[in-house]
């Protein structure tokens, strides 16, 4: 987990009103201990203070804190007798008074409701409106974050396995690196497996070199995927593929003549060693072109073939400080709870995904130094995942080096479902190609683009793939990243582009509409903003509707600590969603451009404030946002 950052201080961002709010409970908290009337420990005050929340009705005003209950009970008092023992020195507080309104008692059995200062909460507007972060502050402890994600084996094409892993790293990489840390993305290939001894075999068996002229990529992948059922030799399979089955009975012998490839390159066989040079720049070149479809982009791109050479002495000196041995030919590392040793070489000779992953971490502890490192892989991956780590942490603080201080985190994900719950397939029952899913996207997003608005503002053809572009396949990004990702989701189409409800369509077009209100009305937005700078009355937020929209886009830093705690993209999916929704229902309730005076620049600047904000959101989730839809 994260390091908690310090609540906030007088001096920082007061667009952060629930880290104003904390702070300050903080300091009553800690006043109330040293006088001896609570006992809280320093372990506990995280959690306690983490129950400050937004309201869900703002009748019950803007933020409320929960935490008189727990702490009641621990010390034998009523709630509302202790809420209003706290509310007392909350009202004392300077911090207190310079953003929120007196609190008058608690509400129900023990609840502490605060509500913001209207001239604190312009004062937030302003502030976020005439900053280049939209009034975020970055982190007052930046740590050195390496994220590692996506990691397709070059040798198999790209399917939709691969999505969630790509697009929930990629949105966590790009969120992290915008709240102030240093980010380093590391894209671990799987370029030296099994796999390549497949695709080895293959060419040396049943390669069709005109079909490998033509297009290299898809030729390999259909060399893996004939190979790949020869070794697996499934009936069911095999009954469906004639190729397959005369192979089968022509090579008995195949999975171990497939391994043997697989040796022979690792041993450094001057054949298998050419063939894989030859193949790596086409596998590597297929996979960048996805990337850069999905936008998405890396630090670095180091497959298991850059730490083949490191494997050997990994075992080595796991054996020598006396955590790895023997056992019937093979070599594990044995620790205390395990039922079974993670394996770090067979008895063969031959080494396993631990021993890359512990050669990889040892590789990044020593060049890259960071604090902490995220695994963005698949759920069924965590006990692999656990073993390694124990096995890292025990194996730094052996050797006493960095290994053992980093945080070694698994973001897990679920699967993705087609609409019948099972995992998402052809209707011949393949893989879904990652690249067809894609044109699938846009294919389907032309069609929405090309109805409606656009038309009558003058959109070409070429305008409008663009824009088909955006949505297609921000469509798909979406709709993973706004599941909860420990969760399994099922994958549709129809939904993810749907102009309402919580998909990229929906948000991309509240950002159309504001472009729309800003060329309707000849708005020079840099001019607007210096009005407001050089003088804060003009902002008056008079309407309910008005103070709700401020209330929701000013939470953005607020929102950025609540991905970091869990990572989960999906709290800033709900949040851009809510504020979506709050600037629909100001749209539609209050004229902006037919206002006049201070409440025209006032529902302007929501609506450039609520646009940017938007923007800037989705694109840390990686999605592209069109001006026009």
């Amino acid at each position: 987990m994260p390091r908690r950052s310090d609540p906030l201080s007088e001096g920082s961002s007061v667009t952060n009103f629930r880290r104003a709010f904390r702070a300050v409970l903080a300091r009553v908290l800690e006043q109330a201990v040293s006088e001896g009337a609570l006992e809280i420990s320093s372990e506990e005050m995280p959690s306690l203070l983490e129950q400050v929340r937004e309201t869900v009705d703002q009748k019950f005003g803007d933020f409320t804190a929960t935490l008189a209950m727990p702490l009641a009970k621990k010390i034998g008092v009523k709630p509302r007798d202790l809420a209003s023992d706290l509310i007392a020195q909350i009202n004392n507080d300077q911090l207190f008074g310079r953003y929120f309104q007196p609190i008058d008692a608690p509400v129900g059995p023990g609840f502490i409701n605060v509500r913001v200062l209207d001239q604190a909460l312009a004062d937030g507007v302003r502030m976020a409106c005439c900053n280049d972060r939209l009034g975020v502050a970055e982190v007052p402890q930046p740590q050195t974050i390496v994220l590692d994600y996506s990691s397709p084996n070059v040798a198999k094409p790209m399917h939709v396995g691969h999505i969630r892993s790509t697009v929930i790293g990629d949105a966590l990489s790009r969120i992290l690196r915008f709240h102030g840390h240093s980010v380093i993305t590391d894209n671990h290939l799987g370029d030296w497996g099994t796999q390549f001894g497949m695709i080895l075999w293959g060419w040396k068996h049943c390669r069709d070199e005109p079909a490998y002229e033509d297009n290299p990529t898809q030729e390999l992948g259909r060399l893996y995927r004939l190979v790949r059922k020869v070794v697996d030799a499934d009936p069911q399979e095999l009954a469906h593929d004639s190729i397959a089955a005369e192979l089968v009975e022509k090579y008995p012998d195949a999975r171990q003549e497939v391994l043997g490839e697989t040796v022979k390159l690792h041993e450094g066989d001057s054949e298998n060693n050419k063939l894989w040079e030859q193949f790596m720049p086409v596998c590597r070149e297929e996979i960048e072109r996805i990337y850069s479809r999905l936008d998405v982009t890396f630090d670095h791109t180091m497959g298991e073939s850059f730490y083949q050479p490191l494997l050997s002495g990994v075992v080595d000196d796991l054996t020598a400080c006396g955590m790895a041995r023997e056992s019937r030919g093979a070599v594990g590392v044995f620790l205390e709870g395990y039922e079974s040793p993670l394996l770090v070489q067979k008895a063969d000779g031959a080494f396993l995904y631990a021993t890359t992953d512990l050669a990889t971490l040892a590789w990044r502890a020593e060049h890259w130094k960071p604090d902490r490192i995220l695994y963005i892989v698949d759920h069924r991956q965590s006990q692999h995942f656990e073993q390694v780590f124990a096995t890292a942490r025990s194996w730094g603080c052996r050797a006493g080096e960095q290994l053992s201080g980093m945080d070694l985190i698994h973001v897990a994900f679920g699967t993705v479902l087609g609409e019948d719950g099972k995992p998402f397939k052809t209707r011949a029952g393949d893989t879904v190609g990652l690249e067809a899913l894609l044109d699938e996207g846009v294919q389907r997003a032309a069609c929405v683009v090309g109805d409606g608005e656009q038309a009558r503002q003058g959109m070409d053809d070429a305008r409008r793939q663009e824009v088909a572009e955006a949505v297609g396949i921000g469509a798909i990004k979406y709709a993973d990243l706004s599941q909860n990702r420990s969760t399994d989701y099922v994958f549709s189409f129809d939904k993810m582009l749907e102009l309402k409800g919580n998909t990229a369509a929906y948000m991309q077009y509240a950002v159309a509409r504001v472009e729309g209100i800003v060329t309707r009305g000849g708005v020079d937005r840099e001019l607007l903003r210096r009005e407001v700078l050089d003088d804060a009355s003009v902002l008056e937020l008079s309407d309910p509707l008005e103070r709700r929209l401020a209330l929701t886009a000013i939470r953005f830093g607020a929102v950025l600590e609540d991905v970091e705690l869990d990572y989960r993209p999906n709290v800033m999916t709900s949040w851009l969603y809510e504020l979506a929704s709050c600037f629909s229902s100001f749209y539609d309730a209050l004229s902006v451009l037919k206002a006049e005076g201070n409440q025209r620049t006032t529902r302007l600047v929501l609506c450039d404030l609520t646009g940017r904000t938007l923007r800037q959101g989705m694109e840390l989730l990686g999605i592209r946002v069109p001006n026009q839809m």
